[in-house]
C-alpha cells in the first residue's frame, strides 16, 4: 500500500522496482481522497511518500492523523514500513518523537554518511563513506525511543532511522529521478520556497549539481531500495504486493 500526497511526489525510481518484482501498487491518494480511512491488513508493505504539509497542521490535514493510526497498525502487524520525508516525519511522530522546523531549510544536494549502525545495516552498507543525496525539507524529527539513527547528515544529523529490522525512515529523496528533480524545481510553489528574487540562480545550481550527483544516486536508490524489498515475501501468483486473495 503506498500513502500519496500530491501527484508531483510520486513513488519516482521505487516504482519500477517495485514492478520487475511483480507487486501490484494500490496507491491511497490522500490529495484526492482526504478522508481514506486504509486498512492495512492484508497488505505486505506501507510506503509513505513526501508532501508538502507538516506534522502539527493535523487540523487542516487530518489524514495526518489517520497515516499515523495506519502506521501504528502496521508495526503491530510486523508489516515492512519505508517513509520517505513527510513519510519519514509521520513515522517518528507516530512513535512519539518531535517533528519540528529545522534551523535551516535543505533543498538541493547534500553529504551524507552512513553510521556505524548504517555500516552494518542490509540497506545502508552500501553507501560510500560520503555520498551526496537529493533533499527538500524545512521540518526535521528527533530520534524516536529505540531507533537506531543509519544516516547523518552534515548540515542536519537526522536523515535516516530504522526501527526493528522493517522500519525504515528517510528524510532525503533517494526515489528522485533526473525528470523528477526537474519538475520539482520548475513547480510555483517550490520556486516561491527557493526565493523568488533568488530562484533562478538557485535552479541552476541545483541543477548542474543534479546532472553531476545523479548518475550514483540512481545506482544508491537500485541498491537500498532493492535491499527493503527483500523484507517482503516473494510474488506468487495468489500473493501480491497489493492484497492477499
Amino acid at each position: 500500500m503506498v500513502f500519496q500526497h500530491v501527484p508531483y511526489e510520486p513513488l519516482g525510481t521505487l516504482d519500477p522496482l517495485v514492478r520487475s518484482q511483480r507487486h501490484r501498487i494500490r496507491y491511497i491518494n490522500f490529495g484526492r481522497n482526504p478522508d481514506a480511512k486504509p486498512d492495512i491488513d492484508g497488505y505486505d508493505a506501507l510506503i509513505i511518500l513526501g508532501g508538502p504539509m507538516n506534522i502539527g497542521q493535523e487540523n487542516d490535514y487530518p489524514h495526518l492523523i489517520t497515516e499515523k493510526d495506519v502506521i501504528k497498525q502496521a508495526m503491530k502487524l510486523d508489516i515492512p514500513i519505508l517513509g520517505i520525508c513527510l513519510g519519514a516525519q509521520l513515522i517518528a511522530s507516530s512513535l512519539g518523537a518531535k517533528v519540528t522546523k529545522a534551523a535551516k531549510k535543505e533543498i538541493g544536494w547534500y553529504n551524507m554518511a552512513a553510521t556505524n549502525e548504517g555500516k552494518k545495516d542490509p540497506l545502508m552498507s552500501v553507501f560510500h563513506p560520503q555520498e551526496k543525496i537529493f533533499q527538500w525539507h524545512e521540518y526535521t524529527f528527533s530520534l524516536p525511543k529505540d531507533s537506531k539513527l543509519i544516516v547523518k547528515g552534515e548540515q542536519l544529523a537526522n536523515q535516516a532511522f530504522r526501527v526493528n529490522k522493517n522500519v525504515y525512515a528517510f528524510q532525503f529523496h533517494l526515489e528522485a529521478s533526473l525528470a523528477l528533480v526537474k519538475r520539482w524545481l520548475e513547480l510555483p510553489q517550490h520556486l516561491q520556497e527557493l526565493g523568488l528574487d533568488k530562484a533562478k540562480e538557485r535552479v541552476e545550481t541545483i541543477w548542474e549539481q543534479t546532472l553531476e550527483n545523479m548518475p550514483r544516486s540512481l545506482i544508491l536508490s537500485e541498491q537500498v531500495f532493492s535491499q527493503f524489498l527483500k523484507l517482503l515475501p516473494k510474488v506468487k501468483e495468489t500473493h501480491t504486493f497489493s492484497h492477499k486473495h
